[in-house]
């Protein structure tokens, strides 16, 4: 018997994937939460304050989503090391476990598992708004008396029974918790082994010492030698661990079957569901992709149609801000490092979350309507011949959003090749970070015009860079797949949600968290680099940078030059004598074949930090020195002249290497870091890295040629 009342707490919640556990938590928290990492691995975890009815504050952690206590993926693991380790930070005070009730069935194998830790648990059966739509009559209150452990109807999707909900589980932690008896029969071996474990190792719970007996390897808390003395233990009483969880999972299903049917019915229908006739087209053999190309197709079009508007509004305030900046401030050092530095980068990138936020939204209402569990059911097939498998698509299309998240969602992967290839493919679909070099030097490329008064061209030709990165992330699947060598065998089990209608709060609080990332991440460092940029490129070697000067004014006095264009003309001759126009003439014998200059080359080495940073060092360096406001970074890089040939630097054969230079390289650090942690050393980013970058120049160097 406990009192957890005094305790800091912590309460986790539990279930099923498609459970609808994240909807819950969002209600429970609101933007009262943060996603971070799970120590030592690269698993989300989501953290959430939670206000009680008795005044305290309890910290709500969404642990993922697993179908048992015997995992085969990462993120599985992460929920049993926690579950089975008293001693862990977030071991749970109080479980708030969410079992859909229209699929009741399938998630009460767990929900019996986590029952017999003994930790005190409150039931929520959610989606009653969909049960009462299917007519599925159930008794929470039976349920209640029959596990004993209380129980509470709850619609996350509503908030219907919330309250109830928060009252249940403050009786929970407020009164002594007695922990009901064990739901599961022990055999005669299971006796002998757990009781042993629980005494040697002094834990409360015996069928938390067979879950350990069971699992001793996938313990990572555990020491070597501990698991030693476990497998021992387990080899002495010739215990069939496999055999056992068989048992196991077929004797709870055997008990907690008819106990169910006493408190839900069901109405017997042959009609065919509309879930049902919706897969009939979605799931469609030609429809099926055909519709997955379009809603695609769509969702490129959105982020062009729809972005324009708030884009120029931020342009135009980070315009004013400068404005004031300037006429505040005398003319100095830190008035430059400001508007020509700080400002200039960030308003450089920050001018594109618009574009960022409505790819977000689109694809997490996707998600959210139970769509893209079917596009990994449909491009299963394709996936394998390719080395993969239908689970890689998620990533895939997550890689659409950023590549971190894509290469840490091959956890639920379970076949190592599959995950690896998936890993080492995913950064070559264009993320977030390309969206603000793919919009400016499309502009150069292709003409805003629309097709049939309806199609953007420009918004086309995006969705042709993302069609480029598919096929160049499937080719080079392939090729790993003919290298990598395996003897696991691949196999796909996947649960398709109902059709729903998305919650938009849910939506909103995704597009928020992931923007604020985006912005927060990606603002980091481009302030720094914007910093950096800027000395580099207002300070030069010696008197270089007042012989650069005096040259800009003899030139311009001899061709008559007005106040502008000498302003304009002494700034790229600072540049140029600057120890950024330095670094750029060193690389710029190996990217000149691409077709680039040495500003370019400034630009390409800033990128390696992170893709975007390309478009704030443009705005810093064409920004240095200028007396006018040239407008947006498109018309100052179209303003830009190659002084050997007199055309414009941004031609279409430049700014096409450049899209294809971009669409190839691994660009990112923060990506080959998660890589580096998920495949356990550097081997396999150095391998990607190199092998991304070398097509990328290869592809941009073709390209070039052909068309200049």
């Amino acid at each position: 018997m406990t009192n957890i009342s005094t305790k800091t707490l912590t309460i986790a919640l539990l279930g099923n994937p498609n459970c609808g556990k994240s909807t819950v938590f969002n209600q429970l928290t609101g933007l009262r939460q943060k996603i971070g990492n799970f120590p030592g691995v690269t698993v989300d975890k989501k953290l959430g304050k939670l206000a009680l009815e008795n005044g305290q504050s309890a910290t709500l952690i969404d642990l993922p989503g697993t179908y048992n206590l015997y995992p085969t993926s990462q993120d599985e693991r992460v929920v049993l090391n926690i579950l089975a380790n008293p001693s862990d930070d977030y071991y749970p005070d109080a479980i708030i476990y969410i079992a859909d009730v229209t699929q009741i069935e399938k998630h009460f194998l767990l929900f019996t598992q986590v029952r017999d830790l003994g930790i005190p648990m409150v039931l929520a059966l959610n989606m009653a708004d969909a049960a009462a739509e299917q007519k599925i009559q159930y008794q929470p209150a039976v349920i209640e008396k029959l596990f004993q452990v209380p129980t509470v109807s709850i619609s996350g999707r509503t908030g219907d029974n919330f309250p109830q909900l928060k009252s249940a589980l403050n009786e929970l932690i407020t009164k002594p918790f007695d922990a009901p008896k064990s739901f599961y029969n022990f055999s005669d071996a299971e006796q002998t082994i757990s009781k042993k474990i629980q005494k040697d190792y002094q834990l409360d719970n015996q069928f938390q010492a067979l879950i350990w007996a069971q699992n001793a390897n996938r313990l990572t808390f555990l020491s070597a030698e501990k698991k030693a003395t476990i497998s021992d233990i387990v080899k002495n009483n010739d215990f069939n661990g496999l055999a056992n969880q068989v048992r196991e999972v077929m004797q709870r299903f055997d008990r907690f079957t008819p106990m169910l049917k006493k408190a839900v019915q069901r109405t017997e229908s042959n009609k065919i569901t509309l879930t049902e006739k919706i897969d009939d087209v979605l799931t469609h053999r030609v429809w099926g992709p055909l519709i997955f190309f379009a809603l695609m197709l769509l969702t490129f079009q959105a982020i062009y149609a729809w972005s324009s508007v708030p884009s120029d509004m931020i342009e135009a305030g980070f315009g004013s801000l400068s404005d004031i900046v300037t006429a505040s401030l005398p003319d100095t050092w830190y008035r430059s490092l400001l508007t020509d530095g700080i400002l200039a980068g960030l308003g450089g990138i920050l001018v594109f979350i618009p574009q960022i936020a409505i790819l977000f939204f689109l694809i997490s209402i996707l998600e959210e309507v139970g769509y893209m569990a079917r596009a990994v059911f449909m491009f299963d097939n394709l996936m394998q011949r390719f080395g993969m498998n239908g689970r890689s698509i998620v990533a895939l299309v997550s890689s659409g959003a950023c590549a971190i998240p894509a290469v840490m969602s091959t956890r639920t992967i379970s076949n190592w090749k599959e995950r690896l290839i998936t890993i080492l493919v995913a950064p070559f679909i264009s993320c977030s970070a390309r969206i603000p070099v793919y919009t400016v030097l499309i502009g150069f490329v292709v003409p805003s015009a629309t097709i049939w008064g309806i199609f953007n061209q420009q918004g086309i030709a995006f969705m042709g860079l993302y069609i480029v990165s598919i096929i160049a992330a499937l080719g080079s699947a392939w090729v790993f797949k003919k290298i990598l060598k395996t003897e696991e065998r691949s196999f796909l089990l996947l649960e398709l949600p109902e059709y729903r209608t998305p919650v938009f709060k849910n939506v909103l609080l995704t597009v928020f968290e992931k923007v604020k990332t985006f912005v927060v991440e990606a603002g980091k460092i481009i302030f720094v680099i914007s910093i950096v940029l800027w000395f580099l490129a207002s300070y030069g070697p010696s008197n270089k940078m007042e012989l650069a000067e005096k040259d800009a004014i003899s030139i311009a006095t001899q061709n008559n030059l007005s106040d502008d264009a000498t302003a304009d003309l002494v700034a790229g001759k600072q540049i140029e004598a600057s120890y950024a126009g330095h670094l750029g003439k060193f690389i710029e014998p190996a990217i000149r074949p691409l077709g680039y200059d040495w500003k370019i080359g400034i630009a390409l080495i800033t990128s390696f930090a992170a893709r975007e940073v390309f478009i704030g060092t443009m705005a810093t360096i064409y920004s240095i020195g200028s007396t006018e406001d040239e407008g947006t970074i498109r018309e100052r890089m179209a303003k830009e002249v190659n002084p050997t040939t007199g055309k414009p630097t941004y031609n279409f054969a430049t700014s096409l290497s450049l899209l294809v230079f971009y669409i190839f390289a691994m660009m990112c650090m923060s990506t080959l870091a998660v890589v580096k942690r998920e495949t356990g050393g550097w081997k396999w980013p150095i391998i990607q890295f190199f092998f991304m970058t070398g097509l990328a120049y290869l592809g941009a160097f073709v390209v070039y040629q052909i068309f200049s």
